[in-house]
């Protein structure tokens, strides 16, 4: 499972290092505590918009810039994610699961079965 809070704090912790600042430092400036912000780093806690905002003041980075990085960081974990649930399908079944839809049920819930013959989809 993907946790957004996890890439989050991994782009934060980045960002920081990148500046050679240290978890007190940016904690100051961003008048969070240095414990909750090195949660948040750690993909812990959620930050909240709120606190999001000061911390990207304190490292004078757009939250914009900051989020944008976190897209890709998720679109790249989504990718490997999938190439490794390919992996466990069949060749043969491969080239099917690009025209597979299960309409309202989310993916999480959808298994695919692989009897000799055919291709099952059943939703959980």
């Amino acid at each position: 499972m993907i946790l957004l809070r996890r890439l989050l704090g991994d782009v934060l912790r980045r960002q920081r290092q990148r500046q050679g600042r240290t978890l007190r430092e940016v904690s100051s400036s961003a008048r969070v505590s240095l414990g909750y912000l090195s949660e948040v780093e750690r993909g812990q806690k959620e930050a909240s918009s709120e606190l999001l905002s000061a911390i990207c003041d304190a490292l004078d980075v757009r939250m914009s810039e900051l989020m944008r990085e976190v897209s890709d960081e998720l679109a790249l974990a989504e990718l490997a994610q999938s190439a490794t649930a390919t992996e466990a399908v069949p060749a043969s079944v491969r080239p099917m699961l690009g025209s597979v839809s299960v309409t309202g049920v989310p993916p999480e819930r959808v298994t695919i079965k692989a009897p000799a013959e055919a291709v099952d989809v059943v939703a959980a």
